[in-house]
């Protein structure tokens, strides 16, 4: 894979003029900057899943472990509350002054939580303060991740022409999967070479702060590239808006319901599948969370290298059949899959193997084909909002349901809870029009 030679250094506004398949120096380093700096943000979003079981220990009463799992996760899932007012704030922070602004300020805000979360007392220190302490952390990053996807997106995406779009807007999965990645390699290392004396006391808090850190190391990066051409080009010829929000609802109602229907079973099938199944299946199988864990890492391995093939693939046969053919492959093997879940690791990786590859046909186009929805002007909030409002019912919720219905007996469920989300958005991509071609300003 030659990021060089894969995306173009043509002008976005130009979409009608032959793709360039050279990325000039500028170009270059503000593609690698953006997803530098968004994988190293989404460590410390990835973290506190990775760690949730931990996490409950120390910031919640002992004596009932399953409540003070389901505690913990709900302020996972409350966190996403703040999801959709990031979303409308930052996304319309970044489509009125810049991306590179929007994105700064989102990574920032995202390690200064992670740094928080690190050095919070345990319940049996100051009590009912940790937990709250906890949960306005989350909220803090929640109200950043928010931001971020609406910003990241329109860079990544805007630094391409039409026809390395894909590609180009790939690397934000990329960048938000290689996070996870480094969350999982944090987790693998610590509760592979840590007592469990040592992970709870202190170790999970280690990898918190190098979370941390590594956040401000995006942050430089970011600070360190311009602007895309199409947001300087929407500002320079006045079509900014002073209430983004306002316009993307008004003037553009189909594309911002069809964001909402596009990520139903993305985010839905990527919290599963990608953050929380080590937990779930350590949680109803007994399988040392060390061994899913590892399979996690392995399977993230083989996800992050694909991501950029799958956005080559969408650039070349479209959005729609690529979509197409996630949705409905977890509508027809969701049953199976989640069924083979067993308490070894050779029968826990196939599962989320499958289950990443399939999900490689939404994380490769998400991006791409929100941002080709709307014009340059409300392309943030475009992107961001809807996403927000589609993750905080279905992703953020569904490690807490996930865990809810394993302890209200129902798991055999969870198949159809996947498949009816699934297929939800396989009818969106089916009656959707295909955006590959369109012109882009």
């Amino acid at each position: 894979m030659n990021l060089k030679s894969d995306l173009s250094a043509g002008s976005p506004a130009a979409a009608g003029a032959p793709a360039s398949r050279k990325l000039n120096a500028k170009q270059r380093k503000a593609i690698v900057a953006g997803t530098i700096g968004n994988t190293v943000e989404w460590v410390d979003w990835a973290l506190y899943s990775i760690f949730a079981k931990i996490i409950a220990d120390e910031f919640f009463p002992k004596g009932n472990g399953a409540v003070a799992l389901l505690s913990t996760l709900a302020v996972f899932a409350v966190g996403f509350v703040m999801r959709p007012v990031g979303a409308a704030v930052l996304g319309a922070y970044a489509d009125r002054h810049g991306r590179k602004k929007g994105m700064t300020l989102t990574v920032a805000l995202m390690a200064g939580a992670g740094f928080a979360i690190a050095i919070t007392p345990s319940y049996e220190q100051i009590g009912l303060l940790s937990p709250l302490l906890l949960l306005v952390a989350r909220l803090v990053q929640s109200f950043s991740a928010g931001g971020e996807f609406g910003s990241s997106s329109a860079f990544l995406v805007e630094s391409a022409a039409r026809g390395r779009r894909a590609f180009a807007g790939s690397w934000q999965q990329v960048s938000v999967a290689g996070g996870v990645l480094i969350a999982s390699l944090l987790g693998t290392l610590t509760t592979s070479t840590l007592s469990d004396e040592a992970l709870h006391s202190w170790g999970w808090r280690v990898a918190f702060v190098l979370g941390g850190l590594l956040g401000l190391v995006g942050l430089w990066l970011r600070v360190s590239v311009e602007d895309t051409e199409s947001f300087t080009e929407s500002q320079d010829s006045g079509r900014t808006r002073t209430n983004p929000v306002k316009a993307m609802f008004v003037e553009h109602p189909a594309a911002t319901l069809r964001v909402v229907g596009i990520t139903v079973a993305g985010t839905l099938t990527y919290y599963i599948w990608v953050n929380y199944l080590p937990t779930y299946a350590n949680l109803t199988t007994g399988i040392p969370l060390k061994t899913a864990l590892l399979s996690q890492t392995l399977c993230l391995v083989v996800f992050v290298i694909a991501l950029p093939f799958a956005g080559l693939l969408s650039d070349r046969v479209g959005r729609k059949p690529t979509m197409a053919a996630f949705a409905g492959g977890f509508v027809v093997l969701a049953w199976p899959l989640l069924h083979l879940l067993g308490d070894s690791f050779w029968s826990l990786f196939p599962v989320q193997l499958v289950g990443m590859l399939l999900i490689l046909g939404y994380s490769s186009n998400c991006a791409v084909i929100m941002a080709e929805q709307f014009p340059a002007e409300v392309r943030a909030t475009g992107i961001a909002l809807p996403y927000a409002l589609a993750v905080a019912v279905f992703g953020g919720t569904a490690p807490y349901v996930t865990t809810w219905m394993h302890e209200s007996g129902h798991s055999g469920l969870l198949w159809i809870y996947v498949s009816v989300a699934s297929l939800i958005s396989l009818v969106v991509y089916l009656t959707m029009p295909e955006t590959k071609d369109k012109d882009f300003k």
